[in-house]
């Protein structure tokens, strides 16, 4: 999901440039629901870039088992 940021991106500011430029058609409904859908998941990949950062400095351990 972090990785995806930038589709979400230009998929969002696609559909809403179509969707909310005034252009009448059957499907600008649809388009309208997708663009908030694909900036909700923008939104979303930003926090999870924000809250969990990729750390190359940590290392996994095994643990034993007594």
């Amino acid at each position: 999901m972090k990785r995806k940021t930038l589709v979400f991106f230009a998929l969002a500011l696609i559909t809403g440039l179509i969707g909310f430029s005034g252009i009448s058609f059957t499907g600008i409904k649809l388009l309208r629901v997708m663009c908030l859908i694909f900036a909700d998941l923008m939104i979303v990949s930003l926090m999870a870039k924000a809250l969990f950062p990729d750390n190359p400095k940590l290392k996994h351990q095994r643990v034993e088992k007594d």
